[in-house]
């Protein structure tokens, strides 16, 4: 049987073809374009470092001009009148001409560098931004180690192709332009012996370089690999030590570092041809030179001077070469740090504002859930339901139940650090996705099972909830919270270095710093996850007395596995994998005999 292929399905895969074509073109251009975007604001500083860049090669091809002027019109001829003063005087002018390259050189050095580090400096900062923005589902599947890398090490790569790309290419343009068109003027056999060499070297290099861009594009992954084993290795030293796993984390470690000496072994191997590649070349246009153009002057074809000049010119074109070998390098080292560095900036936000989003003003505090489904990948199960909810303004509601039913995703939910797969989600009325995220998140305070504190002091782990906050009003808050009294105890209270994670803190003392800091923020809309988790009984039943008083008039949840933090809650939800169980106050649910009861009844007779 045979087999025919239609005319229309093979236009529709030539159609399909162009499409990915075009689509390449474009990732191409937008590439390329954004590239180059960050001179813009140093466009003038640019100019200056190319000027510079021109005046430094019309230098170098000067003075063998020079030097040949001196030889062949000065020295090459008898009696040639007031042959001294002109040598003085051509010597003066080429020592003019070094002053004058050594101070564009060293603005080039300088300011070049300058140039390029506030071009990084750009970078880092837009990457940064861009990072805030990205939800909580991007960091789900990322590793910090990774994107730490694409931050430093990648850009650093960057900064230096910004600064000596540009220099490098003019600089190596303009000197083998001009070398190239004297040796010509010179001897034009001899300086096709010369550019017979050129387009084998070029082959040679694309070759090489394109095999050390693969291999630097490796090792970039490799080293991200290696800054998140180490970030998660030192997060998790107290779990590393407790465990005696030291042998265990280094093992781990040198294997990512024994893969990145892998990738580095195969780059330098290529940089290694590529380099002596390059050198043999220069050798090998050197000695052709001096070969064939003895055997020129052995004819008469050719004077001494020529030949000496024509060595000049070729050291002046061993400059270009150097310089184009440089740029290959930095090239490769900078594009594969842009390709990560583009390919994260071309991660959209997966949850932006909608068109005409509003800015939440005046808020209630009515939450509603409607038919509200989640699950937080494609192809993963649902982690809620159809589920639907109504909690009034001002509503003291505590959400319970077994781990993994949804309690703390159900609250995620709200602040919209997830959008909900199916369903809505209303604040006063209004959607979520209708409400500006940053508007939204600052009209709710989260105080979180998993407690963060930043480097700092207290005051300033504090103020982390009202940046503009006054001193009092700092002091306010920790008493609300009951940190107030330790705090004091602290060797410079307020002003104590906490240290990373405050680590210098009990797990309570963090807690309560936590608490405070919603507190000073003071938002309509509170959630509580497991917030008492870590204190003592003494310690729960003071920040019990200062949850109610914060909660007075605002709408407030509490999510709890010790139900004697929720009794006084006006609403006690219980969560099941199935939804809403029961719900109702602590004295309706433990009267029904339901789940809610049952677990209240286990806790009471542990």
């Amino acid at each position: 049987m045979r087999t025919v292929r239609s005319e229309g399905s093979g236009r529709v895969g030539a159609d399909k073809s162009k499409v990915g074509a075009r689509a390449a073109t474009r990732f191409a251009g937008s590439r390329t374009k954004k590239f180059l975007s960050y001179y813009k604001p140093y466009r003038g500083l640019l100019f200056a470092d190319l000027l510079s860049a021109f005046i430094i090669s019309a230098a170098a091809l000067l003075l063998p001009v020079c030097a040949n002027f001196i030889t062949k019109n000065l020295l090459g001829r008898a009696g040639v009148p007031g042959a001294i003063d002109k040598i003085y005087g051509l010597g003066v002018f080429m020592l003019a001409l070094v002053a004058i390259q050594t101070v564009c050189t060293l603005f080039v050095d300088y300011q070049g560098h300058v140039m390029g580090a506030k071009m990084e400096r750009d970078m880092r900062r837009e990457l940064f931004e861009h990072y805030q923005r990205l939800s909580f589902s991007f960091y789900d599947r990322q590793r910090t180690g990774q994107l730490m890398t694409r931050i430093t090490n990648d850009l650093y790569s960057l900064a230096e192709l910004y600064h000596h790309g540009p220099e490098d290419l003019a600089i190596a343009a303009l000197e083998m332009t001009g070398v190239l068109i004297i040796l010509a003027h010179i001897d034009r056999a001899l300086t096709l012996i010369v550019l017979c060499f050129l387009p084998v070297m070029f082959l040679f290099a694309l070759h090489f370089s394109r095999r050390m861009i693969a291999a630097l594009r490796l090792s970039k992954d490799r080293i991200g690999d290696i800054n998140a084993r180490v970030e998660d290795s030192l997060a998790g030293i107290r779990v590393v030590k407790s465990f005696t796993n030291e042998g265990f984390e280094t093992a781990r470690f040198n294997y990512e570092n024994d893969r990145f000496l892998a990738s580095r072994s195969e780059g330098y191997r290529s940089e290694a041809w590529f380099s002596g590649g390059m050198a043999a070349f220069t050798q090998l246009i050197t000695i052709s030179v001096i070969v064939f153009g003895a055997a020129g002057i052995a004819r008469s074809a050719l004077d001494l001077a020529d030949l000496l000049t024509f060595l000049m010119c070729v050291a002046v074109l061993i400059d270009p070469i150097r310089r184009l070998v440089n740029f290959a390098r930095l090239y490769q080292e900078g594009s594969t740090g842009f390709d990560r560095f583009f390919e994260m900036l071309q991660m959209e936000q997966d949850l932006p504002d909608q068109t005409g989003a509003a800015e939440l003003t005046q808020v209630r505090g009515d939450i509603t859930f409607r038919s509200v489904s989640f699950r937080y990948s494609d192809g993963s199960p649902l982690v809620l339901k159809d589920l639907s909810l109504e909690i009034r303004a001002g509503e003291f509601v505590a959400l319970v139940g077994a781990s993994g039913v949804g309690k703390t995703t159900l609250c995620s939910l709200i602040p919209r650090f997830y959008d909900a797969t199916a369903g809505d989600i209303l604040i006063d009325g209004s959607n979520v996705k209708d409400i500006r995220p940053h508007s939204l998140r600052r009209n709710i305070g989260i105080v979180q099972q998993d407690v963060y504190l930043f480097a700092g002091t207290v005051a300033e782990n504090l103020r982390y909830g009202k940046p503009d906050a006054r001193g009092d009003e700092i002091i306010e808050a920790a008493k609300q919270a009951h940190a107030h009294d330790f705090i004091m105890t602290l060797p410079s209270a307020y002003d104590t270095e906490i240290g990373e994670r405050g680590v210098r803190l009990s797990g309570g003392q963090k807690q309560r710093l936590s608490i405070a800091r919603v507190f000073l923020k003071n938002p309509p809309i509170l959630i509580f996850d497991e917030a008492t988790s870590a204190l003592d009984n003494e310690s729960e039943r003071s920040i019990q007395e200062s949850l109610q008083r914060l909660a007075h008039n605002r709408t407030t949840i509490v999510i709890a596995h010790r139900l004697s933090t929720v009794r006084h809650a006006e609403r006690i939800i219980v969560l099941t994998e199935d939804g809403i169980g029961e719900e109702g106050t602590h004295a309706e649910l433990v009267t029904s005999g339901g789940a809610y009861a049952r677990l209240y009844n286990t806790q009471a007779s542990i």
